[in-house]
């Protein structure tokens, strides 16, 4: 777990020693701890968890670190203490059992206090160091102060005193934490002893737009850095956690690695094949436009590789979710089963933005995941400020651990608002999904807005939800534009009878040609038939004239020797 506030060099001078607390996040505002052996002060209004977070520190120490502890009540018997802090899944009884800790219980009446200048802490004095001992405690919890001193007036006895019970404590060498209740215009109601301790840490409830939010400032702390902003804390059945987190940093580290969207053409249209894994996702549209499907595609393409992903749902339930995306044949439940995905379902009137932000912060420290979805974040109800402020430490905390954030925003049907525009630049990806009207029906479009580190397609391309999954249809383009739905099916046909049209026409062409090369390969074998013919003729012909020429010579012959003449 990290901060990222200003944290002291590794190998610098450590000057205080620290005792841990074990709280999530406390550790780490405060820099390693309370200090250790001088006690601290916790000081809030009623409700803000004063008790519990003194109880936590104590059983902590006890059962994480081997530092039994004593817990003195001024107000509430040990056996409703055991109670109270059974909801955080603590045993007090058994601890107490162990010797591991002590309780107890001091019964201050008001009317027994006398403001005679003489006041004496001694009785409280023996009690403590005897229950200290009793367990060999380095832990002490005094609730509440107010209490103790409920029956002094005079300033300078009341501050003598305050001091001198500090010292006590230190002289015991215990850490101890004294819880205080807030005064008017101050931080305790007497205004004294935050000046007399080492440690101020003051605890608030506050209440905003009927959404209540516990917040945590460490207002003084001698001798160490901490953390000064206010943290917002959770109390529930898994105790105490604080969500230290004071500004977002830049430093995050930027992954090569691509993973897929679990849609084939989505990835086709982002240049890289899918998105980078650690960046930010934004996929934005109107009612009905299908953001909860493409949340849920990627879902299980992350889970497909065995990896981790938590879901927060902020409109639907988790069973609600899981059925509606069987419609489009993506099955969840197994994932859920496997342990590979985690359902986190809270709507967004149940917390305000900060206890939003610590529940998500405390979940993914649980969790782990490879990938966290936000869906919608349009759900999420404050001032576009306050929003984006609160967005954007839930990037940063994602991106610092290298999680992959994919989040679904809902915009109005007028189209982008100012919320949209703000959140754009903290998106890496932009998907944006329209609703495309024509012909009197209404068809769904995807194009990518922006995505930062790929050269990805400028198309609008029309996509399905359909049984097996979100399909995207190969963009059309006609001469009056991209057609889409009925009218891109009606102009397929037009293009496929103009095809079978044209193969028509090319057969028929070849078939003619066909014709008339057997016409001329039938007239070229006549013409040859007809000169071989001329040419047997011929040679006939010459032989003929050939023997008759011979005949007349052997006649000639003949008749020159009739004749007794010579023959030449």
């Amino acid at each position: 777990m990290s901060i990222t506030a200003s944290i002291p060099a590794a190998g610098a001078a450590q000057t205080l020693a620290k005792a841990r607390t074990g709280i999530t996040g406390l550790d780490e505002l405060t820099f390693g701890g309370l200090p250790a052996g001088r006690p601290t002060l916790l000081c809030g209004g009623p409700g803000c968890g004063k008790t519990l977070l003194a109880t936590t520190f104590l059983v902590n120490g006890a059962v994480l670190f081997d530092e039994p502890g004593v817990f003195v009540s001024f107000e509430e018997s040990s056996e409703d203490l055991i109670q109270n802090v059974a909801s955080l899944d603590y045993d007090l009884g058994a601890l107490v059992a162990r010797k591991k800790i002590a309780i107890d219980f001091v019964r201050v009446e008001r009317s027994e206090i006398e403001e005679s200048g003489e006041y004496d802490l001694e009785g409280l004095f023996v009690r403590l160091d005897y229950a200290i001992k009793s367990v060999g405690a380095k832990r002490v919890v005094l609730d509440t102060l107010e209490v103790l001193f409920a029956g002094l007036g005079d300033t300078q006895i009341l501050r003598a005193e305050i001091r001198r019970l500090f010292a006590w404590l230190k002289q015991r060498n215990v850490t101890a934490i004294i819880t205080a209740e807030q005064g008017a215009g101050t931080l305790t109601r007497f205004g004294i002893e935050e000046y007399v301790s080492d440690c101020v840490m003051l605890l608030d409830n506050r209440v905003v737009n009927q959404v209540t939010t516990r917040r945590l400032r460490v207002v003084k702390y001698r001798g160490s850095a901490h953390g000064t902003n206010e943290y917002p804390f959770l109390i529930d059945a898994q105790g105490v956690s604080v969500l230290p987190i004071t500004s977002a940093g830049l430093a995050h580290s930027a992954s090569d690695v691509v993973i897929s969207s679990g849609i084939p053409g989505l990835n086709q249209m982002l240049g890289a094949g899918g998105f980078y894994r650690g960046t930010s996702i934004l996929v934005s549209g109107t009612a009905g436009t299908g953001k909860t499907s493409l949340a849920a595609h990627f879902v299980e393409a992350v889970c497909a590789r065995g990896e981790r992903c938590l879901y927060f749902a902020f409109e639907e339930s988790p069973a609600q979710i899981m059925r509606n995306m069987r419609s489009i044949g993506l099955d969840l439940q197994p994932r859920v089963d496997e342990g590979l995905l985690r359902f986190e379902a809270a709507r967004p009137s149940l917390f305000g933005l900060e206890m939003h932000l610590a529940r998500m912060y405390r979940e993914i420290e649980e969790f782990s995941p490879a990938a966290a979805v936000l869906d919608p974040i349009s759900a999420l109800r404050a001032e576009t400020g306050d929003v984006h402020s609160m967005l954007l430490r839930v990037i940063d905390l994602l991106k610092s651990r290298g999680i992959t954030a994919f989040l679904t925003n809902l915009l109005s049907v007028e189209g982008m608002d100012k919320a949209d525009l703000g959140m754009s630049s903290l998106m890496d990806t932009w998907l944006s999904l329209v609703q495309l009207e024509s012909n009197g029906e209404r068809n769904r479009g995807i194009y990518v807005l922006k995505s930062r580190g790929m050269n990805h397609s400028n198309q609008i391309r029309e996509y399905q939800l359909t049984s097996q999954g979100v399909k995207l249809v190969d963009a059309y383009l006609g001469s009056s534009g991209v057609l889409t739905g009925s009218a891109r099916v009606a102009q397929e046909m037009v293009d496929a009878a103009a095809a079978v049209r044209r193969a028509q026409d090319n057969q028929r062409k070849q078939r003619e040609i066909e014709r008339k090369r057997a016409a001329l390969e039938r007239q070229i074998q006549e013409l040859r038939a007809e000169l071989e013919a001329e040419e047997e003729n011929a040679r006939k012909s010459l032989q003929h004239d050939e023997e008759l020429e011979k005949r007349i010579q052997d006649e000639r012959r003949a008749m020159a020797i009739q004749r007794g003449g010579t023959v030449s």
